[in-house]
């Protein structure tokens, strides 16, 4: 009877320890399924990140909308801006440009600016000066232009005219010094004028020596 029992006992016990050992296999299992789902959700991820990477606008070199190619450059020209500008100096424009740009890169004419001094829709070329002129100034040019032989003292040319030089004008002719200039000016008040270069050599002091100096230098007007 005891002998039964103790079978029945070990039976079991048995039962027991195989219920056991199914209940950890089957922990093992889910815990194991679930390792396998949160790989499979961390991959994902990864993978959704190199995704949205490579989505990732990113402007391929020369393509980009603020990478301007060499060849689309334009070369510059440098040209200095002078007279009534607000800022005279030297400016950088695109070849091709033209004296009302330069203008204003000088911060535009002053009130005292004459703007028919310049001719603002030329081009304008490298190393070029544009000169904007007072309206004293411009003035002063069409006078002098209207009249070659304003603000001269009668010199165009290079040369003296013996019948309107003034003792100074005279005093800068070679071998002239002040006596000679006084001199020539008595014999023009004397006699009303010279009717040649040679009528010099009427004048006390002035020979051939002395002509010889200065014939290619003076005229008679």
């Amino acid at each position: 009877m005891k002998f039964k029992w103790k079978i029945i006992f070990i039976l079991m016990f048995i039962m027991l320890a195989a219920g056991c050992g199914g209940q950890d296999q089957e922990d093992g299992l889910l815990l194991s399924e679930t390792e396998e789902i949160l790989q499979e959700e961390d991959g994902g991820k990864e993978q959704q990140k190199e995704a949205d990477m490579a989505d990732t606008d990113v402007p391929e070199h020369g393509s980009g909308k603020d990478t301007a190619s060499v060849e689309d450059l334009q070369p510059l020209i440098y040209v200095q801006v002078s007279g009534a500008v607000m800022h005279p100096g030297v400016y950088a424009l695109p070849e091709g440009s033209r004296v009302f740009q330069a203008v204003e890169l000088a911060g535009g004419l002053t009130e005292k600016a004459e703007p028919r001094s310049v001719n603002q829709a030329q081009p304008v070329k490298d190393g070029e000066m544009i000169w904007v002129m007072t309206a004293g100034e411009f003035a002063s040019q069409e006078n002098v232009l209207g009249n070659p032989s304003a603000d001269m003292g009668d010199k165009d040319d290079g040369k003296v005219n013996l019948n309107t030089a003034t003792k100074e004008e005279l005093m800068e002719l070679p071998g002239i010094g002040a006596a000679k200039a006084a001199g020539i000016i008595a014999w023009r008040e004397m006699n009303g004028s010279f009717a040649q270069i040679e009528d010099l050599m009427k004048i006390e002091g002035i020979k051939e020596g002395v002509f010889s100096k200065i014939e290619d230098y003076v005229k008679v007007q």
